[in-house]
């Protein structure tokens, strides 16, 4: 178990109550009239989103506008939000338009190739010099290589956030080429933000980027998803979670990485003991279906199919609130990460973690305050973690250390933090 020396808050006397949301500043969710009153940076930057990924998108807009930064917002439908289009600060350009997944491949198609002209386009005319990449578009290896080029022709500043350093190799499916193009896209950086010292160190083994082309900064705390007055108890009800159930979360995306097998496994070792375990699977299956088919054999097979509840499909963000205040702990069993939203999502929320022993999932959990770590891959490891928790003091007070750690993680992962970091790089490179 790893103990990391993060200090948690204290109880105090002002309690949060379940369901009122956390106080924010301006970085957090930027108001426009506070906003209109800071001074002007005196300089805009063009945001490339990637057309989706909204709590990491919109958190950074707003950090860097309340600053007094002026952004060219380039988005997609999803993102077309009254948190940006209300913004003064924000100028949004909805150059993908609908991606709605169901559409046939030609429409993919037309719909990829027309967003690539627009954006060529707007490159050529926009009046930004800092381009701050969050992710690449679908065809990752022109985005790395031929994208990033055009960009330096037209005479960027690139700022590239790499929040994996390298998927495929994480994923096991690494190649010469893969590597060879993100080596490309990493030099032609002007600057590169990863979010834990292990990434950082990664960048400069791996692909030769010097230390002082690369900042750590925070993966930002999600305030998007709603955190409306429903209460734990009503949250259990409506997933016909009884009180006494010790229920544990798995969720998000169902890809090989994050082991669910391994929580599989576990979950059923426990369950022998106490049968009043419970667990909730939430997400959607992504490109991966023998995989899932594999996992629900197990499910079935280890004859815990009536303690395990399956909501297998996209949750939209109005929902999210129900799994997470339903639960009692959040299980990350993940075999390779190099960080995960979907803790901090848990933390949004004073949701305690158990979480396996990589990337840096460690250094975001306090052992015993915040959560536990186990090692990854391992279900008897796993099952121990559980067990301890449910053991613990953390979740016999849960209802106090809910608070406790939302008021820890609004601090440790604030946007404002962010976007202190953010502006001293672009007035770097700017001067540049």
């Amino acid at each position: 178990m790893t103990v990391v020396t993060k200090q948690l808050p204290e109880a105090t006397d002002q309690r949060i109550e379940v369901g009122q949301q956390p106080s924010r500043n301006s970085a957090d969710f930027c108001d426009p009239s506070i906003a209109n009153k800071q001074q002007s940076a005196g300089f805009k930057i063009t945001l490339l989103t990637g057309g989706g990924d909204k709590p990491y998108a919109l958190g950074l807009a707003a950090a860097v506008t309340a600053a007094g930064v002026v952004v060219d917002f380039i988005g997609s439908d999803e993102l077309d939000v009254p948190e940006l289009v209300s913004n003064p600060r924000v100028n949004f350009l909805n150059l993908r338009g609908n991606q709605c997944p169901q559409a046939n491949r030609v429409a993919k198609m037309l719909r990829i190739l027309k967003y690539y002209v627009r954006l060529i386009h707007y490159a050529a005319t926009a009046e930004s010099t800092v381009f701050h990449i969050l992710w690449n578009n679908k065809f990752e290896l022109i985005d790395r290589t031929l994208l990033m080029l055009y960009y330096k022709m037209m005479r960027k500043r690139l700022v590239l956030t790499a929040h994996n350093v390298n998927t495929r190799k994480r994923d096991g499916t690494d190649s010469f080429l893969n590597r060879l193009s993100l080596r490309i896209q990493y030099s032609l950086s002007d600057h590169i933000f990863v979010h834990s010292e292990r990434m950082k160190a990664e960048l400069v083994s791996d692909f030769g980027r010097s230390k002082d082309k690369v900042s750590v900064i925070p993966f930002g705390i999600n305030n998007t998803v709603p955190n409306t007055a429903l209460t734990i108890v009503d949250a259990k009800h409506q997933l016909g979670v009884s009180q006494c159930d010790k229920t544990l979360l798995f969720f998000g995306n169902i890809t090989p990485y994050k082991g669910l097998e391994y929580l599989i496994t576990a979950f059923a070792r426990v369950l022998k003991e106490d049968n009043s375990y419970r667990l909730i699977i939430a997400g959607r299956v992504k490109g991966c279906e023998n995989y899932w088919r594999t996992i629900e054999q197990s499910i079935t097979s280890s004859a815990i199919i009536d303690r395990v509840i399956q909501r297998i499909e996209y949750v939209p963000d109005e929902e999210t609130e129900l799994y997470f205040k339903a639960a009692d702990v959040l299980v990350l069993p993940y075999t390779r990460v190099f960080q995960s939203g979907v803790l901090l999502l848990g933390y949004a929320f004073g949701l305690p973690a158990v979480a396996t022993n990589v990337g840096a999932l460690a250094d975001d959990i306090i052992a015993g305050r915040t959560g536990l770590v186990c090692e990854p891959s391992d279900p008897e490891d796993l099952a121990r973690a559980i067990r301890t928790y449910f053991n613990s003091e953390l979740y016999e007070n849960l209802e106090a250390r809910r608070a406790q750690i939302r008021e820890f993680a609004n601090e440790q992962y604030s946007w404002t933090k962010v976007g202190e970091i953010l502006m001293n790089v672009y007035r770097s490179v700017l001067r540049k």
